[in-house]
């Protein structure tokens, strides 16, 4: 092998020896030294014009530097064919990843012998660097090596956006199947729903005994409760209305001082008072209506037993049947605290409901039905709280309090969270929490309004 000589080229020669050694994995042998041995090319001596003419030994040195330069050339030809196949290995390893999922035998076996082939290709790559074998034309030949290594770029970039394509068909069809199985469960819920309101929406209960009781039980017809307390209150309202009551002027009667977030948020002020008498006395045995009540120790089987008896039974039939129980005389206590004999007159013309409920009967109208089923509910709520032990309990917040997302929650969070300042603070409860043994049922309230004084 010719030796190197050494000019102002060799340390760029040396470099792309360097390069191709470390792509080919080989000990360069071919009298380049080691990068450590590297000498730096000693200074050339400044050549004048005449002296270049009259030196014999010039032709010479032009024919050396010409051959380095096509050593050069022929160098960086065979680097571009390397990479060129290198490229190839990397979409054919792109297509067999492709190929595996979902899988494809015809194109795992295509993607394995290109590899293969490519693969064979560095090999007499390699045999021609070490044997010294160039191509006679490296420009044509670099120039063939760019197209093909942008070819294999542009198949790879292909490849992996094929399968970019599929893994968003797989999300879209998970994400159909997803859709579906909501819709599915949204109209099992709504059938669930229907059932419960045609057979009694505690019917879910039918087979719940004392020992199985839990909290999740209690929030059950806690949520059925403020159902029937929410379908009076707006009956109650649609009645007023009718009327020709003023509405607003009733709303700030019941809680003076408060800013709506909205106009139709006023009902929640007739709701808070509802829940408020309807509530009232809650923490005590049968509401402290009645002085007759079970030894201690027999409150958990005494209650559970009343929350039975009238859980599967219309409010209205048990009344008709027992017309002198301590649930018929805490109806009769909370519609005269609630239906004022003013209302009753605006809405009937005459105050015979309150006669008959004073008299110990109970008017066949739909409007007391609805009561009596509200009424029904929070007795059994009652009935079911006095079934623990230890009982369970009822709280609620005053106007000004700090919001607390442990003991609240918000009604119409929306307008109120989103727009409320860091600080929000309670205008009135709507619907008072409850606590079960280490459970806490959070009460629900209005905010205050960022305009209103406090």
């Amino acid at each position: 092998m010719d030796s190197v000589k050494r000019s102002s080229s060799a340390p760029s020669k040396s470099r792309l020896a360097r390069t191709l050694s470390k792509v080919l994995h080989i000990r360069v042998a071919t009298g380049i030294a080691p990068d450590d041995e590297i000498k730096k090319p000693k200074p050339q001596k400044v050549v004048k014009d005449n002296q270049l003419k009259d030196d014999p030994s010039n032709g010479s040195m032009f024919e050396d530097e010409e051959d380095e330069t096509q050593d050069r050339e022929a160098l960086e030809a065979l680097l571009a064919k390397i990479f060129a196949s290198i490229s190839s290995v990397k979409a054919a390893y792109a297509k067999l990843q492709f190929a595996q999922s979902p899988y494809d035998a015809e194109g795992i076996q295509s993607a394995d012998q290109m590899i293969v082939s490519e693969l064979k290709n560095l090999s007499e790559l390699k045999q021609c660097y070490v044997k010294r074998q160039f191509d006679i034309s490296p420009e044509t030949t670099m120039l063939l090596a760019e197209i093909q290594e942008q070819k294999f770029l542009l198949k790879t970039y292909e490849i992996m956006c094929k399968k970019m394509e599929f893994q968003q068909k797989v999300k879209d069809s998970e994400l159909a199947s997803l859709k579906q199985k909501l819709e599915e469960l949204n109209n099992r819920n709504r059938m669930t729903e229907k059932r419960l309101n045609q057979s009694g929406p505690l019917s879910v209960l039918d087979n719940l005994h004392l020992s199985g009781l839990s909290p999740n039980h209690f929030v059950t017809v806690l949520r059925h409760t403020v159902k029937s307390i929410r379908s009076f209150v707006r009956l109650l309202i649609d009645e007023m209305k009718s009327a020709d009551w003023d509405v607003e002027a009733a709303a700030s009667a019941i809680e003076p001082g408060v800013v709506y977030w909205r106009p139709d948020h006023k009902c929640f002020a007739f709701e808070s008072f509802v829940c408020r008498e309807m509530f009232d006395g809650f923490q005590f045995p049968y509401f402290s209506i009645t002085e007759s009540l079970p030894e201690r120790r027999r409150w958990q089987q005494v209650f559970f037993e009343r929350f039975v008896e009238l859980k599967s039974s219309k409010a209205k039939d048990y009344l008709s049947q027992k017309p002198r129980s301590t649930f018929a005389k805490f109806c009769r206590v909370k519609y005269l605290r609630i239906i004022h004999p003013r209302m009753e007159s605006a809405f009937f013309g005459n105050t015979s409901h309150r006669n008959l409920v004073s008299a110990g009967e109970f008017p066949e109208t739909t409007f007391f039905a609805m009561f009596a089923e509200m009424a029904k509910r929070v007795w059994l709520l009652h009935c079911l709280a006095f079934s623990f032990q230890p009982e369970g309990t009822i709280f609620q917040v005053s106007k000004g309090s700090r919001f607390s997302e442990v003991y609240m929650e918000t009604i119409a969070e929306e307008e109120a969270l989103n727009t409320a300042e860091y600080d929000p603070r309670v205008a009135f409860t709507v619907v008072p929490g409850f606590k079960i043994g280490k459970t806490v049922i959070q009460c629900q309230v209005y905010l205050l309004n960022s305009n209103e004084s406090r």
